[in-house]
């Protein structure tokens, strides 16, 4: 499946036994030998009363990560084509808490992707301060330092989020792996790199922890809008541009969820023996 060409390889864990190793979840996800994919997801049996279903992501690195609002899209609509579900809104565990997808009628998907945080302690992100805008001092490769003026937040995961005047002729592959890894950021982080078009409409690109710059990031999109309301750029609704396509952001201000709407497409269905 994919959302916006963030595309994954979707596993069904209710109706079979899936227990995967670190190795197998690169294999899948291995555009050469395996199947290919950012992210794989697996849809499992809920554990607690009143959620429908666990929601478990992994990077193509094979890592196990909190949150993926791409995925999230693709996971209701997986689970309602499949017969998993009839219902049209579901309550889904992830690690980071409960999250609520919705079917739409038009077959777009809206999901709930909860109340961003911007205490730097639970992102986690290393600063003495709780400015809106901090400097993050990089080195290149070439050994020349720079001081980016980023936003940190987290949608469940974390995301430092910049503005750029020309998001097409921004260093991602080189600045994005400098970001990701830096160690003001202990679990890593995703870098985005937004254009602000005008106070309803930006331009992202975003450098995935673990996975590298895919074509569309869900909760780098919700991160970036947050960002760019936090720093008075925008203001709900906002239209994201990315290079797979576009999604909705909606942000009623602090201690509000962000609402995200978006298509969730099925690209084929297949059996794989491991």
């Amino acid at each position: 499946m994919h959302g916006l060409g963030n595309d994954f390889v979707v596993i069904d864990a209710v109706r079979q036994l899936v227990q995967l190793t670190t190795e197998q979840v690169r294999f899948l996800a291995d555009r050469h030998f395996g199947v290919g994919c950012d992210q794989l997801l697996v849809v499992e049996p809920a554990t607690q009363a009143g959620v429908d279903f666990r929601y478990r992501i992994f990077n193509n690195d094979g890592g196990e990560v909190e949150q993926c609002g791409n995925g999230a899209r693709c996971f209701v609509r997986f689970v309602h084509d499949q017969g998993l579900t009839d219902k049209r809104e579901i309550r889904v565990e992830t690690q980071c808490g409960i999250i609520a997808p919705r079917l739409e009628d038009d077959g777009l998907v809206t999901v709930d992707m909860g109340v961003p945080v911007f205490e730097p302690s639970a992102i986690p992100f290393q600063s003495d301060s709780d400015a809106v805008v901090q400097p993050l001092s990089i080195t290149h490769a070439d050994g020349r330092d720079e001081s980016l003026a980023i936003t940190a937040v987290s949608m469940g995961n974390p995301h430092a989020v910049q503005v750029v005047a020309d998001v097409d002729a921004a260093p991602v592959e080189t600045v994005g792996p400098l970001v990701e890894r830096h160690a003001r950021f202990p679990r890593r982080v995703n870098a985005g790199f937004m254009q602000v078009m005008n106070m309803h409409h930006i331009r992202l690109r975003v450098y995935e922890r673990g996975a590298g710059e895919t074509l569309a990031c869900g909760t780098g999109a919700c991160a970036a809008v947050v960002a760019g309301i936090q720093r008075g750029l925008l203001q709900s609704p906002v239209k994201v541009d990315t290079r797979g396509g576009q999604l909705q952001i909606s942000w009623a201000g602090e201690g509000q969820p962000v609402l995200m709407t978006g298509p969730a497409v099925t690209v084929f269905e297949g059996e794989l023996t491991l």
